[in-house]
């Protein structure tokens, strides 16, 4: 879809609000630490990615095509970093010209907002119908020890992955926010919010942090827990692609306390 028609060539305006996250792996500084930048694994290539890198604007042609009244868009803090912000830049005035009243994009972390996890995340937001003004920031934040105090009994998606002796000996010797550098994988600290939930799998390579009481990787349950999922919301399909379902997802609390910011600032005064 080409930007400059879809804003003309459409005029009739949607009710109610769009959000969404374009796949944000070619702007992810997490996702990369391990790979060197020459290698061919290393996937932080911003906006020059051939098959990911247009993502944003590809959403953003569908806000111009539909025009709802309201949008959020969701992606990882390194959107903003990846070259200078220029593009987000350019992206924001595409929407500004098309009505849309934007409030500067922020980077925000779930654990402000009653998520137990430190989860850094931009937020690009704006209306047709008034100014969205962010919520305050909680005065706590959750320790990643809450989510463990619960039993798990009975619970579907909590199967744990077996470990050799050998690591089991190391996890258990390791400290708590430290990483296994073998293993490349981090305990967690109870006392503080946990790092965050990564798409990883059971394979190998991207997984699950270690369970900060039992020297194993956690389970799906456990990690979709720290992402504030109800125990009852089923994930389906092979753990690894569990996994991913989880990792790639926002906290169903954070989206929450989106959804009553934007109804405060936008809707609430416009009934």
């Amino acid at each position: 879809m080409n930007l400059s028609q879809s804003a003309t060539q459409f005029p009739q305006k949607s009710a109610g609000v769009f959000h969404g996250g374009p796949p944000c792996q070619s702007f992810s500084v997490a996702a990369n630490q391990r790979f060197s930048k020459s290698g061919e694994n290393f996937k932080r290539t911003g906006f020059s990615n051939p098959k990911l890198g247009n993502l944003l604007f590809r959403y953003i042609a569908v806000i111009l095509h539909f025009k709802p009244e309201t949008f959020l868009i969701e992606n990882v803090d390194g959107l903003l970093t990846i070259d200078g912000g220029e593009q987000v830049k350019k992206a924001c005035e595409l929407l500004s010209s098309a009505g849309y009243d934007v409030t500067p994009p922020q980077i925000i972390n779930a654990a402000d907002y009653g998520v137990p996890q430190k989860r850094l995340r931009t937020l690009i937001i704006g209306s047709r119908l008034g100014h969205f003004v962010f919520p305050a920031i909680q005065e706590k934040q959750l320790p990643a020890g809450v989510v463990f105090k619960r039993p798990l009994t009975d619970l579907e998606n909590h199967v744990t992955r077996n470990h050799n002796a050998e690591s089991v000996l190391r996890y258990m010797r390791l400290d708590y926010g430290k990483r296994d550098k073998l293993g490349r994988v981090d305990r967690l600290d109870p006392f503080k919010p946990s790092k965050t939930i990564i798409a990883g799998g059971t394979g190998g390579g991207g997984r699950s942090h270690l369970h900060p009481f039992v020297p194993r990787t956690m389970s799906v349950r456990e990690c979709a827990r720290l992402q504030t999922f109800p125990d009852s919301y089923r994930f389906t399909g092979p753990a690894a692609r569990q996994f991913t379902q989880v990792g790639n997802a926002v906290p169903p609390v954070l989206a929450y306390e989106m959804a009553c910011a934007i109804w405060r600032s936008i809707y609430s005064h416009n009934e």
